[in-house]
């Protein structure tokens, strides 16, 4: 249920989000940090057993090399057996820590998914935008190879020369070199998306055909309060608070009882009450730090601790708000750019025709052309760039904050 939800978290703005769903829900699976961090909380779950304990029992034997004469005979040997038991209350302030320790260790797993599910929807729009802007170079290229046979055309009728057809190779070629570092970098970004599925070769990655801006922004929260980031300081808080009642109870006393038995030889030739009787000896012990100083630096070094914890926190916070409040002004900016380069696009469209009719009845300039050509690819570029930038942006809110 974690798991759909984290999914369910990112996936609201794709035009087809199956894909991206079934990639993230490996991930949850196989990811190796994430396996790392839920192995760490089972360490510290397994720890409340370990703590669930009281101390070893003592058992001793002594031989008395030189026997001491009692009255009732000679002392052989010394068995003992001696067990402590700490202060009332004191391991079950062992298990509160332990499990706030836990606790901790849990929102790691939660963050770590929060990151994790961030990473492959990132990686994932850089595979879109690089695949659209190979399509956009290839729509380019054929472009071009138009303009190369209406130039050489031209040049057969007198109306153009051989240096513009030239012109427009030249250009071809750059596009062939801009396609062909594209696709290395595509190459290059299956691989890191094939990674954080933690798979051992990019085969089978496919993005959606569509990505789109919606017409209308769904409303964020100021939910940062119950972002894990920061849940995690309050359990860290909470912890320190557990640290603090352990130390106290340390501070009490530990009592033990303990038995002592002696064998004993009797005496010969002699009649004796008890004689050669053994002694048994129950022994009640306590054990009272008298010297507490390190108790009172370690409660010190718990406030410090918590003053840290706060610090931190709220360090935290102010980054995580203005990350948010970064990534809202990014998402509207790139909302508005990318309408900007569909309306350039549109125009220069609408350039292309005019000067496709001239070339039917006149001469017709192809540094123009390729001046329009150039523009034509620079606002394509920039509106997937632009696109990009959003969903970078809105990947950034939703890891933040919840929608409505």
């Amino acid at each position: 249920m974690k798991n759909i939800a984290i999914i369910l978290f990112f996936t609201f703005h794709l035009a087809s989000g199956q894909d991206l769903q079934s990639y993230i829900s490996e991930a949850l699976e196989n990811n190796p940090t994430i396996q790392k961090f839920e192995l760490k909380h089972e360490l510290m779950q397994e720890k409340t057993n370990e703590v669930n304990s009281i101390p070893n029992t003592e058992f001793g034997l002594g031989y008395f090399v030189s026997k001491p004469e009692t009255r009732v005979g000679e002392q052989d040997f010394k068995l003992s057996a001696k067990q402590m038991f700490p202060w009332f209350g004191t391991i079950t302030s062992r298990e509160h820590y332990a499990n706030a320790l836990a606790a901790v260790s849990y929102e790691d797993i939660a963050i770590a998914k929060r990151k994790l599910a961030s990473e492959i929807h990132q990686s994932y729009y850089n595979l879109y935008t690089l695949k659209e802007k190979n399509s956009i170079v290839d729509e380019n290229l054929e472009l071009l190879k138009v303009y190369e046979t209406m130039a050489l055309a031209s040049v057969e009728s007198g109306k153009a020369t051989m240096v513009q057809v030239l012109r427009i190779q030249m250009r071809e070629n750059e596009l062939l070199a801009l396609k062909q570092d594209l696709l290395e970098t595509f190459a290059s970004e299956k691989t890191v998306f094939s990674k954080l599925l933690n798979r051992n070769h990019p085969d089978g990655i496919s993005v959606v055909d569509t990505l789109f801006i919606p017409k209308e922004e769904m409303d964020v929260l100021d939910s940062l309060s119950i972002h894990p980031e920061l849940i995690k300081f309050d359990k860290m808080y909470a912890s320190v608070e557990k640290s603090e009642l352990l130390n106290q109870k340390d501070k009490a006393p530990m009592i033990g009882v303990g038995l002592d038995y002696i064998s004993v030889t009797e005496r010969p030739n002699m009649t004796l009450a008890d004689n050669g009787k053994d002694i048994l000896m129950p022994m009640l012990t306590v054990s009272i730090p008298i010297f507490n100083k390190k108790y009172n630096s370690k409660t010190k070094q718990n406030e410090l601790a918590q003053q840290e914890i706060i610090s931190q926190k709220k360090e935290r916070q102010n980054e995580l708000e203005t990350l948010l409040s970064k990534a809202v002004h990014e998402k509207a900016s790139a909302r508005i750019n990318y309408k900007m380069q569909v309306e350039n696009i549109i125009k220069t469209k609408n350039a292309e025709e005019i000067l496709i009719k001239k070339y039917e009845t006149e001469n017709i300039d192809f540094y123009e052309v390729l001046d329009l050509q150039e523009l034509q690819l620079k606002f394509q570029m920039n509106q997937i760039e632009a696109l990009r930038k959003y969903f970078m942006a809105q990947t950034t809110i939703d890891y933040l904050s919840v929608k409505k």
